[in-house]
């Protein structure tokens, strides 16, 4: 989506471990890139401190004993990018029309720095100009009490809210009258939080970060630790100090898991010297989770039957299956049906590598299987995190010290967003609590997830759309439908930090409501607030921001909220504005709303907070059966992807999207993916050598590409350059954004509804301009 530019970037492979000298050359980079001023440089340090502040930037958990610093490159680059000296002042505004801005580049637009105050659009003048915030939050207001129907407005949650602002913004919107909660959770670990609960009976992982010191296996699926989770390196590398087997399962292999020098360890830096972390690197194809972990169970079944055979130890624990498991005979049957040619040919590993990574999973007494949205964003991924479940509790590795599953969240606060009821389809128990809470009946119906929510805006159902962070216009797939949905919208409200592309993507109304970042204090009546989170293990903990904040007109993202529902609602059932004034209303109400919360803050008082109980992790099963279930899923053939390659062969590329190593999430900090090799760019294609050849192709050369779909929709991206590398034939790889409007709306996984962002089938052609993009279209 940049402008047109002429290509300055080079590819060049990088030699070096992750993080190490290089990372802390980035750290130095950014800050004064930020321009932060050198009294935020302390703020490093109580970054994911007891008595600091959570990185804004992803949900692996801290270590209570905490050292000096537990910040990673990445956490650094998040912490800079809001305590940058830069700002976005009513000035700025006036100097750029949105027409002008729009011409401008995702990363340019992130580098103008913090917004300072609240703005609302001008069509006459094609600019945001500044508005009193009372006059911002009439404007919602007047909106939405005019809709009519509650329904017909959509309320998206980044996974950077807080607890507290979660919390509120869901309760505001359910006394409004409508469960219209699309998250980004809907475009990421969906899948898992809807595939546990039938296998296990809850959406949350079962281990702690205690339990990586007693693992001796550890299978990490579709995941890249080293940018998208650094600090989980350090728990890595003490795992592969001590002997276990690390397992990366990927289409590619990421330098993160071949060598990791710890900037924590000083003779490691000194030395110039690394650490291995994988042992063994299995590289299915684009989507072959499923069936690679399939073969994987079906070659543990066969070893156990070898061994009743032979009258050996059994392979499976039996006594796990038969008192905490239901469904296990049907699914060994299935195991035993299914052709090992078939398992071959959609997983795109050889057998015998099935068969050691089986052997590798057996030999462990102690197993962890950690995933990331490799897994998650394909069309059967609920059948994979199924599959996922089955396999671990084949020998028991559920509710044990040292085993068990780790979906590895992506933002900070993700999971503890759904914990307090951001979620378009709550259970009825939930909400009779709620009700009984706040004395309301809160409406039954579920309501629309993210991709709902485009299809309803285009539809013109909905007509109010309010983002609380995020960037929606850039996150979500099909980006021209996207934006067409947006601009359909009588009003688009954006609470926020930074400048972003969905700001300018706007509807006929639209405001820019400027907030507190985590870093920055938060007073309210006189007294500075600390927020919570939830990390990936399910800890929560509290955080206080320790800058100043960028402008005396910014409000929390809390105090935005409660002001908005106070304008809309009225406060004579809740007083909105006194939980903005006292953070710790908030955290008693969700105390009297929600199960697990149970003395809030007094728990979350004491250093490193607490952890939620997930019963699943005392093999107490909350599922229909009173059980830990088997799931037997068959392997279909009836995919896009398969669809594509019976109309056009072979040369139907699978396309993952993915993030370089200088983003998060749509953030983009910088041009470079330095483990990749990729340095000054952002268009590239990564693609086998061999398909290479074989589409008439070479390294070095410019394609466009093209979405094989067949609703009659053009979906295209130009000017890519191919790059070769070491991927699975057939599958490709690119950054996103850039290639979201490669992605249909209607592809999505079963059940999860997530995009499918990992197997999108394309085409790819020779370009017409190469080195040259177009510019995004206002």
């Amino acid at each position: 989506m940049d402008k047109p530019t002429k290509p300055q970037g080079s590819i060049k492979p990088y030699h070096h471990p992750a993080a190490g000298w290089g990372a802390l050359k980035y750290v130095a980079i950014n800050l004064l890139k930020e321009k932060v001023p050198g009294g935020n440089y302390k703020t490093l340090f109580k970054q994911n401190q007891p008595d600091g502040f959570d990185c804004p930037g992803c949900a692996w958990p801290d270590r209570q004993h905490a050292s000096t610093f537990e910040f990673c490159e990445n956490g650094v680059k998040a912490v800079a990018a809001e305590a940058t000296g830069k700002r976005v002042t009513p000035a700025f505004f006036a100097g750029h029309t949105v027409e002008a801005l729009m011409k401008q580049s995702d990363y340019e637009l992130e580098q103008h720095g913090r917004l300072t105050d609240p703005m609302v659009y001008n069509a006459r003048a094609d600019k945001y100009e500044p508005i009193a915030w009372d006059a911002a939050f009439a404007l919602i207001a007047r909106h939405l009490n005019g809709l009519g129907d509650p329904g017909r407005a959509a309320f998206y949650t980044s996974g950077r809210a807080s607890n507290e602002a979660a919390f509120l913004y869901q309760l505001f919107v359910r006394m409004y009258g409508t469960n219209n909660f699309p998250d980004c959770s809907n475009m990421c670990h969906e899948a898992t939080s809807r595939g546990l609960p039938t296998t296990v009976g809850i959406g949350k992982g079962t281990v702690t970060l205690d339990d990586f010191e007693h693992a001796d296996t550890i299978l990490i699926f579709g995941q890249n630790p080293a940018t998208n989770h650094p600090r989980m390196l350090g728990e890595l590398r003490e795992c592969a100090k001590r002997g276990a087997a690390i397992v990366s399962i990927n289409p590619l292999r990421e330098r993160g898991l071949e060598r990791f020098a710890s900037p924590q360890h000083p003779v490691e830096m000194l030395t110039m010297s690394s650490t291995k972390i994988a042992t063994t690197f299995i590289q299915p194809k684009l989507g072959g989770d499923f069936a690679l972990i399939k073969g994987v169970a079906k070659r543990v079944l066969e070893l156990d039957d070898q061994a009743v055979a032979e009258g050996a130890e059994r392979v499976l624990d039996a006594a796990f299956i038969a008192e905490h498991t239901a469904g296990f005979d049907a699914f060994a049957a299935d195991l035993r049906a299914e052709s090992w040619p078939l398992l071959e040919e959609e997983s795109g590993v050889a057998r015998e590598d099935i068969e050691d990574l089986a052997r590798i999973y057996v030999n462990g007494k102690r197993v962890i299987s950690t995933w990331g949205m490799g897994i998650t964003q394909h069309k059967h991924s609920v059948q994979t995190v199924h599959m996922l479940s089955n396999l671990m509790m084949m020998r028991g590795n559920i509710g044990r010290e040292g085993a068990g599953l780790c979906p590895v969240r992506g933002h900070s606060n993700v999971q503890g967003n759904r914990t307090v009821g951001i979620e378009e389809k709550p259970t009825q128990a939930f909400l009779d609590r709620l009700g009984r809470a706040f004395d309301f009946e809160p409406p039954r119906e579920h309501g629309y997830d993210v991709v709902e929510t485009i299809e309803a805006m285009l539809e013109g159902h909905v007509k109010v759309f309010i983002g609380l962070g995020g960037n929606f216009a850039m996150a979500t797939p099909d980006t021209p439908r996207t934006w067409d949905a947006l601009r359909a919208c009588d009003l688009t409200v954006h609470i926020t930090t930074k400048l972003n592309r969905s700001h300018l993507v706007r509807g006929k109304d639209a405001l820019i409501l400027p907030t507190l970042g985590r870093t920055e204090i938060d007073m309210q009546g006189g007294l500075a607030q600390g927020v919570t989170v939830e990390d990936s293990m399910s800890m929560v903990h509290i955080s206080y921001g320790m800058n100043a904040p960028a402008s005396q007109n910014l409000m929390s993202e809390t105090a935005i909220v409660a002001q908005i529902a106070h304008a809309t609602l009225g406060s004579g059932k809740v007083d909105w504005l006194g939980y903005a004034s006292d953070y710790a209303r908030v955290r008693d109400a969700i105390e009297r709303s929600i199960d697990g919360f149970a003395d809030y803050n007094a728990r979350v008082a004491q250093p490193g907070g607490f952890h939620l109980r997930v019963a699943s992790r005392e093999r107490d099963w909350k599922t229909s059966t009173g059980k830990a279930n088997f799931i037997a899923h068959r392997i279909g053939q009836d995919s896009p992807i398969h669809r594509a390659k019976r109309l056009h062969g072979e040369r139907v590329m699978t396309l993952m999207t993915t993030r370089s190593h200088d983003q998060y999430n749509t953030t983009i900090y910088a041009l470079d993916d330095r483990y990749r090799g990729v340095f000054g760019q952002r268009r590239v294609v990564f693609i086998n050598a061999a398909d290479l050849r074989m589409l008439g192709f070479q390294h070095g050369d410019w394609v466009d590409m093209t979405t094989v779909w067949d609703d009659g929709i053009e979906r295209r991206a130009d000017s890519f350059l191919l790059v070769e590398y070491d991927i699975p034939r057939g599958c490709i790889g690119s950054y996103y954004p850039e290639t979201n409007p490669l992605v249909p709306l209607a592809s999505v996984g079963d059940v999860s509804n997530t995009p499918t962002s990992k197997s999108i089938p394309v085409l790819l052609h020779k370009s017409a301009r190469p080195g040259g993009v177009a510019a995004p279209q206002a």
